[in-house]
């Protein structure tokens, strides 16, 4: 079996409809028309010249004059598509044949990708333990994180969350807060703006262009939301759809602007309940943060009856020195 890394998708061998939203032909393709990212797609194949594996880097390029800073970093969601295990027949065990699949791939992308980039991240494996081996053997370093989903298909959303939260979230709804849809260019335009404006003290949050949301927009793989009082925008976020679920990637509010208002619980409440009338099976949060034993976030999200998981989020920093001392600060 051989790996090559393509980057333009028009190279692309046929890829299969099921590999994933975040590993497909068409993110990529997205991703390579929007400014300031640059996309990478390892692929296995065998020796019919068949496709086995494949895997999705894209390359971010960031730089701001306040706070100053320009580099790029690299990203990595989930742990790629894999053909048939019963079609694998290089290894008899299909989590190692998968593990193998993904090493290959692994290490190709860090070879390409790594010396020119600040660092690389891989992060929302299925799996906790899954590829430890192999990002251990390429020089990548785990940091305990904390993932978070709710389930939508046994339950309805009013029977998870918190009755005190849900109290707060109706008596805002009742002065008039409302989230709907995104629409409109006005309504676009926004979305952006808030979303900018929250992250740009955030240097490791990163916001892509706004064609990156126009295009998934139109490609129908997320809907836009706005939260508004009295013609304020005081919330958004952003929820993409993927594999039967929803993923909440982006989000931003004026919570201390309209604090008696609670903005950011009724943006995520009104994205969670659209999600489930949707016919969602789970809504999962995509940036938690680190597992802290206090965490004001952690546990507003928790309060929607949301399902509290640990994992691993894995780094490679480019300057060896650095790499090797974060190694052993986030050492197990």
């Amino acid at each position: 079996m051989k790996v090559t890394i393509y980057e333009k998708t028009e190279l692309l061998p046929p890829l299969p409809p099921n590999t994933g939203y975040f590993h497909s032909r068409e993110l990529m393709e997205l991703c390579e028309r929007t400014p300031h990212q640059r996309p990478f797609m390892a692929v296995v194949a065998d020796d019919d010249g068949e496709t086995v594996a494949a895997l999705l880097a894209v390359e971010r390029s960031r730089h701001s004059w306040l706070p100053p800073y320009i580099y790029k970093h690299v990203r990595i969601l989930g742990e790629g598509y894999y053909r048939d295990p019963s079609d694998i027949s290089t290894q008899p065990n299909d989590n190692e044949s998968k593990n193998m699949l993904f090493s290959m791939m692994l290490d190709a992308l860090t070879r390409h990708l790594g010396s020119h980039t600040l660092y690389m991240e891989v992060s929302n494996l299925s799996q906790k333990m899954f590829g430890y081996a192999p990002l251990r053997a390429a020089g990548y370093f785990p940091v305990k994180w904390m993932s978070i989903h709710n389930s939508l298909h046994s339950k309805t959303p009013e029977e998870r969350i918190n009755k005190r939260q849900l109290k707060r979230i109706r008596h805002a709804i009742a002065h008039g807060v409302t989230t709907k849809p995104v629409e409109t260019d006005k309504e676009f335009k926004a979305f952006m703006k808030l979303l900018r404006h929250h992250h740009w003290l955030k240097p490791r949050r990163y916001v892509p262009h706004k064609d990156f949301f126009h295009a998934m927009m139109e490609q129908q793989r997320c809907t836009l939301f706005l939260t508004q009082y009295n013609g304020h925008v005081v919330g958004c976020s952003c929820l993409v759809y993927a594999e039967g679920d929803a993923y909440l990637w982006y989000s931003a509010s004026r919570r201390k602007s309209f604090a008696t208002l609670h903005p950011n619980a009724v943006t995520y409440w009104n994205t969670i309940v659209y999600a489930h009338n949707k016919g969602v099976q789970h809504v999962r949060f995509m940036d938690v943060g680190l597992p802290f034993r206090r965490s004001p976030y952690r546990e507003f999200i928790l309060s929607f009856g949301g399902k509290e998981v640990s994992t691993f989020r894995w780094f490679r920093i480019s300057i060896g020195w650095v790499n090797r001392l974060a190694s052993w600060l986030w050492r197990e």
